[in-house]
């Protein structure tokens, strides 16, 4: 890692963190994420800190996601050391999640993948017009990691199956309703918010100042919330197969039928593989605590690492970018359901140890 990834500074009473690679997106490198976790552990015996702010570098993006590629380059050379960026990342997540003092992410851009990770498990979660989030591993062979297992079961009216499995992107005002954001601020109000912060206000009573409620945004700004009801009916479904079906049905319909239309075909070029996945990871999810969830994902992605559509993603959608991957199988009804099992099984380095 070049010692300009991220950046760490105190001012007045915040630990201020700036994530500075903004012509990667701001993409999480394994040596950002260790300095991350060992900052956190410094400022937390720190009495000067009262409140940890996340900012990033750049007008596009908070953070993208994960340096995908480099793990991608890892895996094509054989080298197994790629699993560990994953173990150490999920630990950040976790002492995010238990992070004791105030976490304040200021979201401005797109927030996908890792970038969710070292956002949504802190305490405050700011978001402006800008905000964009989506969970797109499905896309590339992957699955909805970084504590998804546990946040994306937890968001209303199964919207966060929808977002596992459609990669759907929220806006701020769906993101605000989903509880992705705590809070919805104008970008041109972060540089004031951030200068409170730092002066000592306690992030709730600086949010107070600056925050636009769902009213303020208006309902024509959070389309999902005015389908929460179809999504709940057709997400909520018990099996991939009977939500399937059900968006198939109501594409043929009038009303809701261009929304389902949309969110089926997206579906259909992802990894089928990755769907099942992702399906059974987030039922599970629901009824395990944060910790079980992320060794649940240790043990997903131990297994993911050494099978084949996560490399044919990636190299599809990233390396080459033909946009067309061979999955296989190539069918959702040919994906077995004890493949999928053998993900959640304790893998040959055992479980994550958070």
């Amino acid at each position: 890692m070049s010692e300009d990834e991220i950046l760490f500074e105190i001012r007045g009473h915040a630990g201020l963190v700036t994530l500075n690679r903004p012509k990667a997106l701001n993409a999480l490198s394994h040596g950002m994420v260790l300095a991350l976790a060992a900052k956190l552990e410094e400022w937390r015996e720190d009495d000067q800190v009262r409140c940890v702010v996340v900012q990033a570098a750049g007008e596009k993006a908070f953070c993208a996601g994960g340096d995908i590629r480099r793990i991608y380059d890892q895996g094509t050379a054989g080298d197994p050391s790629q699993v560990g960026f994953f173990a150490d990342e999920y630990r950040l997540n976790v002492q995010i999640k238990r992070y004791p003092k105030p976490y304040v992410a200021l979201i401005d851009g797109i927030v996908m993948g890792g970038g969710v990770g070292v956002s949504v498990h802190g305490s405050h979660r700011v978001g402006t017009e800008r905000t964009m989030f989506a969970m797109p591993e499905t896309g590339i062979g992957f699955f909805p990691d970084v504590g998804g297992t546990y946040f994306l079961p937890r968001m209303p009216h199964h919207t966060g199956m929808m977002a596992a499995l459609s990669a759907a992107r929220l806006k701020q005002a769906d993101a605000l309703w989903a509880g992705v954001l705590t809070h919805a601020v104008t970008s041109s109000d972060l540089d004031a918010l951030t200068t409170a912060l730092c002066e000592g206000a306690h992030p709730d009573e600086a949010l107070a100042a600056f925050a636009r409620t769902a009213s303020d945004l208006g309902a024509d700004e959070a389309p999902l919330a005015a389908r929460s009801a179809i999504c709940a009916d057709v997400f909520g479904k018990d099996t991939l197969e009977e939500v399937l079906a059900a968006l198939d049905a109501v594409a043929g319909e009038g009303g809701d039928g261009e929304w389902a239309a949309k969110q089926l075909s997206a579906i259909r070029t992802k990894s089928p593989t990755s769907l099942a996945l992702a399906f059974v990871q987030l039922r599970k999810g629901a009824d395990l605590d944060f910790e079980a969830c992320m060794r649940l994902e240790h043990r997903i992605v131990s297994h993911i690492l050494k099978g084949h559509d996560f490399y044919e993603g990636v190299r599809a959608v990233i390396v080459d970018k033909d946009n067309q991957p061979d999955w296989k199988p190539q069918r959702i009804a040919d994906v077995q359901p004890a493949d999928i099992e053998r993900y959640f099984q304790l893998p040959d380095g055992g479980d994550l140890d958070v």
